[in-house]
């Protein structure tokens, strides 16, 4: 019997997983079910299956990544998808990486690696987001969206999902000619730019990402809208210090993730003061199902150091000091699920390219952290929020239905 035996034995049921040891031993696990794939996986040290037993999430990606766990049939997202989706969130039942004691360590990591002062939320920026644009055009949709779309229909294109997006965002926003918005976490400047192009608006982009900020500026200057749309490299709370109330609307698509949440707080008070006295925010954001949680070591690691996913009750309670009023939630349960399918897919597509261009173990831990992603919004505790809040009650509409025909009219 593996050392992997009371874990896989309790988690896998339905499907079936094979494991071959290095000692050429062999143990099947679950059984063959519709709609659950069938694997074989196969070790090629001890090391790595101890390493899986100790932390399972961090264990499997990191013998992942070093090519001690070799999938033998099918791919790591099959692997990722048996796994979650034998303990849905949905049922109450839940992946135990961690005892009680190493899941208190986790959360106490996870609050220690966000405290996101300047300096440690530039080079966590950077260390995500400045490893190059070519990338990131291998995969993304032509205008360079790196966020969950929006899939009013599953069958569209990854592009018309993500132009979809846009326009959902910007109806929300009730936009109106002549007013200023400030666009927190800009990303290649997109979302800017489509903006300035739905209603006669101008715009100022702001990131901490030398990268995004370079191709956003030439973005815009080749648009032909550089005295509209603007880009920053600044961070949101200095900016909250030289711009109070100068932004009619705030749009903060994917950057709230960043935040951490001893800064919650902090972000909805400068928010709050960079806004007019009638000013709209919308914020797209990753969120937590059910209670505050913590961030995975591998993610933490790898991914999004100094990353925190909220809940939306911490999430809505740190605002409530700034005294924004919540004017609309929207909870997207599978729109990103969706997204990420579609950016796995282009990588495995482009796969030469990444390794030639980032190496075969930078190719594996990112299909590593696409797969994982994909199978917490499918049967794990994650989906996207879209909240909007205004200043003042009188700020928008009585009824939303103004958001359905700005959207219809903005897709054209």
């Amino acid at each position: 019997m593996s050392i992997l035996r009371p874990f896989l034995s309790r988690v896998i049921r339905y499907g079936q997983l094979t494991i071959l040891a290095p000692n050429g031993g062999e143990e099947v696990f679950g059984v063959p079910t519709a709609g659950y794939a069938n694997l074989t996986v196969r070790f090629t040290s001890k090391r790595a299956m101890r390493h899986v037993v100790l932390d399972p999430r961090l264990g499997a990606a990191e013998a992942f990544m070093d090519g001690d766990l070799i999938i033998e049939n099918g791919d790591i997202m099959d692997l990722i998808h048996l796994l979650r989706a034998n303990t849905p969130w949905d049922r109450g039942e839940k992946l135990k990486d961690l005892t009680a004691v190493g899941e208190a360590l986790d959360w106490v990591k996870t609050r220690l690696n966000s405290i996101n002062r300047r300096r440690e939320s530039k080079a966590n920026v950077a260390h995500h987001y400045d490893i190059g644009n070519d990338l990131y055009r291998l995969f993304l949709d032509s205008d360079m969206q790196y966020s969950c779309a929006y899939w009013p229909r599953p069958d569209i294109s990854l592009d018309e999902a993500q132009q979809a997006k846009k326009a959902h965002i910007a109806a929300k926003l009730a936009l109106q000619d002549g007013q200023r918005v400030l666009d927190i976490g800009c990303g290649w400047g997109g979302m800017a730019i489509s903006l300035a192009k739905f209603a006669n608006v101008r715009v100022h982009g702001i990131t901490l990402s030398e990268e995004q900020l370079a191709m956003a500026q030439q973005r815009a200057q080749a648009e032909g809208l550089a005295d509209r749309v603007t880009f920053e490299l600044i961070d949101y709370r200095d900016l909250a210090v030289r711009d109070v109330g100068q932004y009619d609307r705030i749009v903060s698509v994917g950057m709230f993730e960043h935040v951490g949440a001893r800064n919650f707080e902090e972000f909805f008070r400068c928010t709050a003061n960079l806004l007019t006295a009638d000013g709209v925010m919308l914020i797209h954001t990753i969120g937590r199902f059910g209670r505050p949680g913590a961030t995975d070591a591998f993610t933490r690691k790898y991914i999004f150091p100094g990353g925190y996913i909220p809940a939306l009750s911490e999430t809505v309670a740190a605002s409530e000091r700034s005294r924004l009023i919540v004017t609309d939630v929207e909870t997207l349960r599978l729109h990103y699920a969706l997204t990420l399918r579609q950016w796995y897919a282009r990588c495995v597509e482009k796969r030469a390219e990444i390794e030639a261009m980032m190496g075969a173990k930078f190719y594996r831990m990112w299909t590593f952290y696409l797969a994982g992603a994909t199978a917490a919004f499918e049967s794990g505790g994650m989906g996207n929020y879209q909240i909007q809040y205004a200043r003042s009650r009188h700020a928008l509409p009585l009824i939303r239905d103004y958001m359905a025909a700005h959207e219809a009219a903005y897709l054209g």
